[in-house]
């Protein structure tokens, strides 16, 4: 008797790993702020009293707007490339393209700064990693030096991380959330005690000199704090990989806001305890400054505590921010516009190899210290971004107001005006700030960028009809989206 054999079917690999709740709150918190770390220049520039008030202030009219609108988008439109696709449906193809490129490239300069924020806090420990320190080789005007091969190391251990999906990223985020907020935690209880007990007031002084008016203290220091306030859209990005989008996704962005505007509160105002002069104090800060605060406080070993939050603070925002932006290409790729092979997914782990070892390759060349000058454009590119995004929201909300939206902004029109006209006002003055303190220089840049995007469209958009677009199969285990990313 003949025996017939069984076609047995390969066995399927398992489903990435998901970003759940905690996880999800982790990624927005080092997508937006990391912590305390990096504020201190704000009270320098504005005094502790302006400092303390656009700590407060500015979440209300720059970043719960901003929240409000990815929270609706978000949950309207849960897929992987996030504001990608919510511009391209409600404004069309060519907006799309500008939203997902500009934003990719506005992350050459933003990125590069996580690596060599790491290596200033080493630096503080070890001087011998300092820029320019022991320089290995040159090339024509470009400098190789120790410093560089850190950073270079950085972003390696952390595309690797990538590579293992934005599930591992997130439950990495949680862990690396409570390296960087234990310190300040035990330094806000340190510095509150000596504030208590020796009766100062830590914002009697409201500018940073007597003769700096109010309104340039505000100013000045807006510019400064919405750096450390902007990136809640950059989570989208991911929405593919996420748990459950259309139910996490508000409830995360609620929490973070809470969660970055007391990290930031509290050891802030705990470190003003060092008073206004001396090493320590606030007329002195500049980034990094909280270890010498912590050193003051309570001495060495909360100075190290405080230096070690802020290396994990830089490469966990690092880490964060690589998943986001490398799927930029990733989506590019898939409608056509960029090579196929960016498309490609690891068959285990669904990432787009290339799209994040590509990114990350563009990253290390950004880390030289010959283009670290270029963040200037960085707040003009990603403000652009916004506004572009609140313009997709009302296309929307007009054109179809049958679109499933399990997450819709209270208050009707009247809170739509409301956000528009908040984030234009703050946009425009930051732009202005901007110019005020560099010239034509920051607005030069941006605008040359965008014009190199607009002008590559017509050729990038040929290609992409004359490919042919194979579809791309659904993740497993990924919650239907409901909605799909044809352009409107």
């Amino acid at each position: 008797m003949t025996t017939v054999p069984v076609d047995r079917a390969a066995p399927r690999p398992p489903a990435p790993k998901r970003v759940r709740m905690m996880p999800l709150v982790a990624l927005i918190f080092f997508s937006v702020s990391g912590g305390a770390y990096g504020i201190e220049e704000l009270f320098s520039t504005s005094g502790p009293g302006m400092a303390i008030l656009l700590i407060v202030v500015t979440p209300l009219i720059y970043s719960v707007p901003h929240a409000l609108v990815v929270a609706e988008l978000g949950t309207a439109i849960p897929e992987e490339g996030g504001y990608y696709h919510w511009v391209k449906r409600g404004l069309g193809r060519f907006w799309g393209f500008q939203q997902g490129l500009l934003q990719w490239i506005c992350s050459f300069v933003d990125m590069a700064v996580y690596p060599v924020l790491f290596t200033s806090y080493l630096q503080s420990l070890v001087g011998a990693v300092a820029p320019g320190e022991h320089v290995l080789f040159r090339v024509g005007h470009l400098q190789f030096d120790l410093n560089w091969f850190i950073c270079l190391a950085v972003i390696v251990v952390f595309t690797l991380l990538n590579l293992l999906g934005a599930g591992w990223v997130g439950e990495s985020s949680v862990v690396f959330a409570v390296i960087c907020l234990l310190p300040m935690l035990v330094l806000s209880g340190i510095g509150i005690a000596h504030l208590v007990g020796d009766g100062v007031n830590p914002v009697g002084t409201m500018t940073a000199t007597a003769g700096q008016s109010t309104w340039n203290a505000f100013g000045a220091g807006l510019f400064i704090v919405m750096w450390n306030y902007c990136g809640w859209d950059s989570v989208s990005n991911v929405a593919g990989e996420m748990e459950n989008p259309r139910r996490h996704l508000p409830r995360a962005l609620a929490v973070s806001v809470v969660l970055i505007m007391v990290g930031y509160l509290l050891p802030t105002i705990a470190s003003l305890a060092t008073g206004a002069d001396g090493d320590a104090g606030w007329r002195s800060w500049e980034a990094g400054s909280f270890s010498a605060v912590a050193g003051q406080l309570a001495g060495p070993w909360l100075q190290w505590a405080v230096t070690l939050g802020g290396m994990f603070a830089a490469v966990a925002m690092f880490s964060a921010l690589l998943a986001s932006n490398s799927r930029l290409p990733l989506v590019l790729a898939r409608d056509g516009y960029f090579p196929a092979w960016l498309a490609k997914e690891s068959p285990r782990y669904r990432v787009p190899v290339a799209s994040v070892v590509g990114s990350s390759a563009i990253y290390a060349v950004f880390c030289l210290s010959s283009f670290t000058n270029l963040v200037i454009f960085d707040v003009f590119l990603t403000n652009t971004g916004i506004l572009l995004e609140v313009a997709a929201l009302i296309a929307l909300r007009i054109r179809e107001p049958e679109l499933e939206r399990p997450y819709r902004i209270p208050g009707g029109w009247w809170s739509i005006g409301g956000i528009v006209a908040g984030l234009l006002a703050v946009c425009a003055w930051a732009a202005w700030q901007q110019y005020v303190e560099s010239g034509t220089q920051a607005v030069t840049y941006g605008l040359a960028v965008i014009a190199g995007s607009v002008l590559l469209y017509p050729l990038l958009a040929r290609r992409a009809r004359r490919t042919q677009r194979v579809p791309v199969p659904a993740r497993a285990g990924a919650e239907p989206a409901g909605v799909s990313g044809t352009s409107v």
